[in-house]
Order: structure tokens, then sequence, then C-alpha cells
């Protein structure tokens, strides 16, 4: 049995729920980098086709990944978005989105937990990581149609899906996955299944 398929416990110790504030943290001080480096360089702008925009839009899925894929709990991935952006809203003197980035955190987060709970918190392999990078991206741009871009035509939402999904499966998803293995391989997750072959 590989390291990315295995039972998982449902019983948390105390250094899942450090991991979680740890990389929440962490990932909250990227996301919020990230939305300076967004607002400055706005790719759908740039190539005249706002929906573009959602080819960087990855990035902000990528804690709850990464959490589901370290800690192997129910309510990781889930968790670990969720301080991620509360830490980007308040910790940091807050981001342009305002409240709204709790509940982008929210959607974000259940789209990666309900990929690796509809593999029972078995799989934590790189098809788990694009899946749950695909369905966080959904989520989360069913929300932004509504709170962001509610005056888009069908056309244009769609694009932003395909372009946001994209971005999801590739830097959330394969990214995320690439993330954990390079700490795995440094002996940063010693202490988690995720670091053991």
């Amino acid at each position: 049995m590989t390291s990315a398929i295995r039972s998982t416990s449902i019983r948390y110790r105390t250094l899942d729920l450090v991991t979680i504030a740890m990389l929440g943290v962490a990932f909250g001080v990227v996301f919020w980098g990230w939305g300076k480096f967004y607002d400055v360089i706005d790719l759908g702008a740039a190539v005249g086709f706002k929906p573009a925009a959602g080819l960087l839009a990855g990035m902000w899925l990528i804690a709850g990944v990464v959490g589901g894929l370290v800690v192997r709990r129910p309510g990781a991935a889930f968790a670990t978005e969720m301080v991620a952006a509360m830490v980007s809203m308040f910790v940091l003197g807050g981001t342009a989105w305002g409240g709204t980035v709790l509940l982008s955190g929210i959607v974000q987060g259940l789209g990666a937990e309900l990929i690796f709970a509809l593999f029972l918190y078995r799989r934590f392999d790189v098809v788990a990581a694009m899946l749950a990078g695909t369905l966080a991206a959904v989520f989360a741009c069913f929300y932004e149609w509504y709170f962001y871009w509610p005056d888009w035509d069908l056309q244009w939402r769609l694009a932003y899906l395909g372009f946001f999904t994209v971005s999801g499966v590739v830097i959330a998803g394969l990214g995320g996955w690439l993330l954990v293995r390079r700490l795995a391989q440094a002996g940063a997750l010693d202490s988690f299944p995720a670091g053991r072959p």
C-alpha cells in the first residue's frame, strides 16, 4: 500500500491542529500577497477578455488541497482554507474584497473537502489533489458569478468557469500535490502519513 492510499484516523492529534493553523497562516500570507499581485497584473484586462483572469485564481484554492493532503482527517481541507482566508482578511490588514473573503474560504474549502470525503479520506494521490482543486474551483466560480460578476452573460461565465477550473487543476491540485511531495522529501512531514513512503 502506498502513502497515497491508506486508511485515515478520524481523531485529531494536537500536531494536526497546529499544522492546520500553521498552514492556514502561511497560506493566508500567500493569499494576501497574491491579492496584491492580482491587483497589479489584471490578466483579463491585459488580454482584453476579463474571464481570462480565472487563470490566476487557482492560487486561492491551494490551502485546502494542501491541508487535506497533509493532515488527512475529515475537515482538514476546509479548516485550512478557512484559516488562510481569515488571516488574509484580518491579520494582514484586510483585502480589497472585504468580508466576501470568508465566504470564498467557505465555498473553496468545501469544494476541496468534498473530494477527500468522496474518497472516504483514503486517497491522497495526485488524482485526488487535482479533483479537489477542480471542485474547489467550480464552487468558487459559481460563488463569484453571483458576488463579483452578476452582469456577465452566459458565454463569459462559462469561459471564466473553464479558466478557473484549469487554474484549480494545475495550481491548486498539481501544484499542491508537488508542494506536499517536496515538503515530504525535505523531512518536514515525517510525523504525517504524507511524509512516509
